[in-house]
């Protein structure tokens, strides 16, 4: 008996497949534009000597001459882009709008997709990494996720803090807090960890993270991310940055100006006169002694006593500052509402 030939069979499966491929959506890429660099940029980060910026519509800039010229990476995403960090030179990761994760291995020439969930409508707004293959996305709502292979795959991570010296399930003390603007963004006793905006990660000296939350809370980790504790806040509002300096110490800072020193990895904290009202967005150190913060409303300060005191220096143009680099003592590259620039003020 003659058995039947199987090249139907396999033109079918092929057929099939063809149409499954072709039925698979393509990745939407940002759209390459020569007003890039002056368009609304979130967030910027050193890739050794290169900085990288990234923004709305998917849009990633590159400088290899300390920000006098940018050039715009071909990115498979138009979600807004709100999270940068670079553990080398080479390797880095993006995040954004629609739990959008992004990585690159050629320090920000090209990117891959590789997380994206945009029927949560919920963005991500920061990431970190340990090195080339463990790191944490943090995002609205309490959302953790974690990646042990560079960033290739991701998972859930449930976010619960436990308070700092106090017994499981009792609220940690708070440390005469500073009120709330305007009745808005509260502290609530009731509310879960788990349920806040965790707003940005920074590791300190050490090792210890760092996660500054809307309504007053701020996280520490001492095991790299594997768990949390609620750090007494001495704040009603929400905390959109942490800058460690040396040692244990460390600047907090938020809405309208507010902003606290602690020197003891975030157990008591002191407020410190900012001179502005406008939110602090970002910071970063300049050296041993010197620090710069960003904000809103076109706001730098700048301390030369190692975040104990600060001067303020406003742009003409008033436009938002989202983040800061420190190029030296006097030159600052800021991401914002008025792209990327370089200020020296």
């Amino acid at each position: 008996m003659t058995r039947p030939r199987s090249f139907p069979i396999c033109g079918c499966a092929a057929l099939v497949a063809a149409q499954a491929f072709a039925q698979e959506p393509l990745p939407e890429y940002s759209i390459v534009a020569p007003l890039a660099p002056k368009s609304l940029l979130l967030d910027a980060a050193r890739a050794g000597a290169r900085l990288v910026v990234a923004g709305e519509r998917g849009i990633v800039l590159t400088s290899d001459d300390e920000g006098k010229t940018w050039k715009q990476a071909k990115v498979p995403t138009r979600a807004t882009l709100t999270g940068v960090y670079f553990v080398d030179d080479k390797h880095g990761w993006v995040v954004g709008q629609d739990e959008v994760i992004l990585r690159t291995e050629d320090g920000g020439a090209n990117w891959q997709l590789t997380h994206s969930a945009p029927e949560k409508e919920q963005p991500l707004l920061d990431v970190w990494f340990r090195d080339r293959d463990h790191g944490l996305a943090i995002g609205a709502y309490g959302t953790m996720l974690a990646s042990s292979d560079g960033g290739r795959t991701w998972e859930q991570r449930t976010f619960d803090a436990q308070p700092l010296d106090s017994p499981k399930g009792k609220a940690p003390p708070r440390a005469a807090p500073a009120a709330a603007e305007s009745g808005e963004d509260e502290f609530d006793e009731a509310t879960s960890p788990s349920d806040v905006h965790l707003n940005a990660i920074v590791q300190a000296p050490g090792g210890r993270l760092y996660i500054a939350g809307e309504a007053g809370h701020l996280f520490r980790s001492d095991d790299f991310g594997q768990t949390w504790i609620v750090l007494p806040s001495p704040y009603e509002g929400s905390f959109f940055g942490i800058l460690p300096l040396d040692a244990d110490a460390l600047l907090a800072f938020g809405l309208r100006g507010n902003l606290f020193r602690s020197n003891d990895q975030g157990r008591t904290w002191t407020q410190i006169p900012s001179g502005t009202e406008a939110m602090l967005t970002d910071g970063a150190r300049i050296d041993e002694d010197s620090v710069v913060l960003s904000g809103l409303a076109g706001t730098l300060l700048v301390s030369n006593d190692d975040g104990a005191s600060f001067n303020i220096s406003q742009q003409s143009d008033r436009k938002g500052l989202a983040s800061v680099i420190a190029l030296d003592a006097r030159r600052f590259v800021v991401a914002g509402e008025g792209g990327v620039r370089t200020l020296s003020p």
